[in-house]
């Protein structure tokens, strides 16, 4: 019963809403799920199984309770503390639509400047639209802004905008939903109700779908990309006690100087 609710809920309520009330919730319904055989690295909290998650076909094993994390997040942490400088050095960080399973613990974190920022969510500190950020240029060492250009009318200007902002030779993370077997990016006027939306794009809110083509849009609008198949460098006893995407790339984009 939990399951279904959890796995309807997050297909129907947007998550900028979600995030208001299901923190408190899941950590309830987190200690009937705590035992042995899932580790969720961000928050070290192990689980006898985790809650599904998906809004079309409901995927098992996703959400880890007390975190919220999903299967990318956990990738993301991975891969920040292994391939990257992230809590090791000096950084100013900017935090597109700040995910709940990571931001107390970068706010934590003693050698970051740690800015979030977004147009709906109840826990950025900035407002902002990412189309227009009024922000200054090459402010930011870091960027993350993980499955956010999919729900963005113009992501030419979004992605001009990053660059804009970030620090030459810094870095940022922007994961998205990707469908590699389409070459090309799915967006068409026409498809422009929810139904239609969830049907074409996976999501009620999605305004496209990402093909293969998705890093070259990044590379036209500046950056330097590294398409990293990191989880497959890790052993594959902790990808799957971990719960993590077996078939997820990493988009590295480097700023150049």
């Amino acid at each position: 019963m939990i399951e279904h609710i959890v796995s309807m809920v997050s297909r129907f309520v947007p998550r900028h809403q979600l995030h208001r009330f299901a923190g408190t919730i899941l950590k309830i319904v987190g200690v009937f799920y705590l035992g042995n055989k899932f580790t969720d690295p961000i928050s070290g909290k192990s689980y006898r199984k985790l809650l599904p998650y998906g809004r079309i076909v409901s995927r098992k094993n996703a959400l880890a309770p007390h975190s919220m994390s999903l299967e990318r997040h956990r990738l993301i942490w991975l891969y920040l503390k292994e391939r990257t400088d992230f809590f090791t050095e000096k950084n100013r960080v900017l935090h597109i639509a700040p995910e709940y399973c990571f931001i107390k613990r970068f706010a934590k974190l003693p050698n970051i400047d740690y800015v979030t920022a977004d147009l709906n969510s109840p826990w950025a500190k900035i407002k902002l639209d990412i189309q227009d950020m009024p922000l200054p240029d090459n402010s930011f060492d870091v960027i993350l802004c993980n499955h956010v250009l999919e729900h963005v009318p113009d992501d030419a200007k979004a992605m001009s905008e990053l660059y804009r902002v970030m620090k030459p030779f810094g870095f940022g993370i922007f994961q998205i939903p990707i469908n590699t077997s389409l070459n090309q990016t799915l967006e068409d006027k026409t498809i422009n109700t929810p139904a239609l939306r969830e049907l074409h794009y996976g999501q009620r809110d999605h305004l496209r779908l990402y093909g293969q083509d998705y890093p070259q849009k990044l590379r036209d609008a500046g950056f330097i990309v590294t398409e990293d198949n990191f989880v497959n460098s890790l052993p594959k006893e902790l990808v799957t006690r971990y719960a993590l995407p077996t078939s997820e790339t990493i988009y590295l984009c480097v700023k150049p100087g």
